[in-house]
């Protein structure tokens, strides 16, 4: 007869009493404000125009809304030109509520400047390029931003006292 394997205690324990670990849930997505402009339309629409220059900023902001739940807001803005002649100036607000538990203060703020902007890019880039295609220009492909890179400069920024982003 053959025998049966023994159990682990890990394997014998109820799951209420496995160890947690660190956790962020996405609480809800949503866009807080949007705009497009496209002040000399048709006319920057004509075919055989140069492509315009186009600036892309994105700003990370977030709002404390509890101990652990927190509203991290990414604004992004493409404003597109051709000379001193604007082309368009697109908008996004977009946000995330999200919940955090188990993690240590240390963690708490590269947690909600690197990780949820993270989470929240891929929709609020989707969003941007249909905008943009919506206003009769090729969609925008905004590469994904360094935001570990970003949240260390705003470390920086803050051990020199200078005012933050």
């Amino acid at each position: 007869m053959a025998k049966k394997p023994k159990k682990s205690k890990e394997a014998e324990a109820p799951a209420s009493e496995a160890p947690q670990g660190p956790m962020l849930r996405v609480l809800a997505q949503y866009t807080k404000d949007s705009s497009f402009e496209n002040p000399n339309a048709p006319d920057s629409l004509r075919a055989g125009l140069d492509a315009p220059a186009i600036n892309i900023g994105i700003e990370v902001g977030r709002q404390m809304l509890s101990d652990d739940n927190v509203e991290v807001t990414l604004m992004l803005k493409a404003d597109a030109r051709r000379g001193d002649q604007v082309a368009f100036i697109a908008e996004l607000e977009y946000a995330g509520l999200f919940a955090f538990q188990g993690v240590s203060v240390e963690e708490i703020q590269p947690l909600i400047l690197i990780e949820c902007p993270r989470l929240l890019f891929p929709f609020a880039r989707q969003i941007m390029a249909e905008m943009t295609q919506n206003g009769g220009y090729p969609p925008i492909m905004l590469e994904p931003p360094d935001f570990a890179s970003m949240f260390r400069e705003e470390m920086m920024r803050r051990a020199e006292g200078q005012p933050t982003n």
